[in-house]
């Protein structure tokens, strides 16, 4: 694809990971009527087989390096890993390609920056899937806060909490160079994501926090553990349990929970809280459900009031999916380039330093730690 095309090109797609991340990608490109999937490449012969067949992909590969070396390609999603991101990113900027990544943007702050620069110097659409942003819920609640009836936010909460939920044993998610880390990358980037978006983006100032491994590494945890992720061998190398406290430029302070494995009431539940001056608000998620999870809490003439929005589904992945298409046939590249994903990258990167080093860490204004 060069410069010129704008909308109503079809655009090529290749899909790099066979996973639940790599098929809602190939599932929602198959929804837009102005895409097609070139290729799929991934390392599990008969899931690769499968899916080729069942949505009538016609280049089927086991690497990536095979698909990226099509020249038919004007786009790819990366669903892999996270230590291949940012080599699969960096390759495909580098051949003209725009790309689509699955959260985390990358393993660190400093991969994240690499990936980030590669689109910018091949001028290509780069995004990164925060699909929880597209629930129902979370869309009603960002429109109702930026009509201000919530006031000035002054303390958030955001949490995705698991009472068993450590993601295969010998997995490549408990390998901390395939991961970079445990739940605070897996699933806390999500609800760190939903906290920011939801408040406006808001500078981070500081950082405190700690991380904890109580149930990984132990033979008497396998209650712990959900089954049937890619097996790597792995030792269990990185936290189950991490809790952060930022502080924003704007005064307001966030609490940030993740965690795989906890004894708690928790299943698996997410969601957000928010306390501003002129009302409050929560959305509690309880294994993925999205019927009547959303309570905003106001006065009315006096009186205390719980306010229950009627709710859609949301389209998730879709319109993650919807929304790098249709910034690939505008035209205009140059908005698009990774930002939230670098930003959340940096932001991660300052909690875990600030649990190695057991103390607050300083946060610059472009996310990096201050020194």
């Amino acid at each position: 694809m060069n410069d010129e095309q704008t909308t109503g090109s079809v655009v090529r797609v290749g899909i790099i990971g066979l996973g639940y991340a790599g098929e809602t990608h190939l599932k929602s490109y198959r929804q837009l009527p102005n895409v097609q999937v070139v290729a799929l490449a991934g390392f599990e012969e008969d899931k690769l087989a499968h899916l080729g067949t069942t949505y009538e992909v016609p280049h089927l590969y086991h690497h990536y390096e095979e698909l990226l070396a099509r020249d038919d390609l004007d786009a790819i999603s990366i669903c892999v890993p996270n230590y291949l991101h940012a080599p699969i990113a960096i390759a495909a900027f580098e051949q003209g390609r725009h790309v689509l990544c699955e959260k985390p943007l990358a393993r660190t702050g400093a991969e994240a920056e690499q990936i980030t620069r590669a689109a910018i110097k091949a001028n290509r659409v780069l995004k990164v899937v925060f699909n929880q942003r597209a629930r129902g819920d979370v869309q009603v609640l960002k429109r109702y806060i930026e009509t201000g009836s919530l006031g000035r936010i002054y303390y958030a909460k955001a949490s995705w909490m698991r009472r068993y939920g450590i993601p295969g044993k010998g997995s490549w998610f408990i390998n901390k160079e395939m991961a970079g880390g445990g739940p605070l990358l897996d699933v806390g980037v999500h609800v760190l994501d939903l906290a920011l978006h939801l408040l406006g983006e808001p500078r981070v100032l500081t950082v405190s926090a700690s991380t904890y491994t109580e149930f990984g590494g132990r033979d008497d945890a396998v209650n712990k553990i959900k089954p049937g992720k890619f097996y790597v061998g792995s030792k269990y190398e990185v936290e189950d349990l991490a809790t952060a406290f930022l502080r924003f430029a704007d005064g307001t302070t966030l609490l940030l929970e993740a965690s795989w494995a906890t004894h708690s009431s928790a299943e698996d539940d997410f969601g957000v809280t928010f306390y501003g001056t002129e009302g409050g608000a929560e959305i509690k998620v309880h294994n993925y459900n999205w019927q009547d999870t959303l309570r905003i809490f106001t006065d009315m003439v006096g009186a205390p009031v719980e306010i229950r929005p009627q709710l859609t589904r949301g389209e998730g992945h879709l319109v993650a999916v919807r929304e790098f298409i249709a910034a690939i046939t505008s035209g205009n590249w140059s908005v698009d380039k990774g930002s939230d994903g670098l930003y959340r990258a940096r932001i991660l990167d300052a909690c875990y330093a600030s649990a190695l080093r057991g103390r607050e860490v300083p946060i610059a204004g472009d996310g990096t730690i201050a020194t």
